[in-house]
């Protein structure tokens, strides 16, 4: 990878949110859900029935351009961690990863962590967007999670 030491391929958000993991993590294993709090504003739609239930689970989403992607989840426990690989279908997956973990902390409070990670992406012509892709952007989809988990 041709890539700039200075541009960092793993980023990572955080933050409390005033809701129980169980019902934080039904929001994101649930890919029809994911559209609605979605800070990158590149997810459209996901059919229903999708709901992951254990790594090696594969659940497509159209994105706002058009584009259906197959996302194959790598790391999966329930109400604490889930992790896929998206790529484009029927094609293996260029390498980057997207990663929810859980830690609740009591009393309906739950430390939700959000990490992008393209340190393994192989596509050279994903690069720009994966650059695009800042602790900002992963901020903006935990404070809309949050905003849906603590009023639903």
């Amino acid at each position: 990878m041709t890539e700039n030491p200075e541009t960092p391929t793993v980023v990572t958000a955080h933050r409390e949110i005033a809701a129980g993991a169980e019902r934080i993590f039904e929001l994101i294993a649930d890919p029809a859900r994911q559209p609605r709090w979605d800070g990158n504003d590149n997810l459209a739609e996901a059919p229903e029935g999708q709901r992951v239930r254990g790594t090696g689970d594969v659940f497509t989403m159209t994105l706002t351009n058009g584009a259906v992607r197959a996302n194959r989840v790598v790391e999966f426990e329930e109400g604490r961690r889930i992790a896929w690989l998206p790529s484009e279908q029927g094609k293996e997956p260029p390498g980057h990863l997207w990663r929810w973990e859980l830690e609740p902390l009591g009393a309906g409070r739950t430390r939700v962590v959000h990490t992008y990670d393209w340190s393994r992406l192989t596509d050279e012509n994903r690069f720009a967007r994966a650059r695009a892709t800042t602790e900002d952007r992963l901020r903006a989809s935990l404070d809309r999670l949050a905003e849906v988990a603590e009023s639903d």
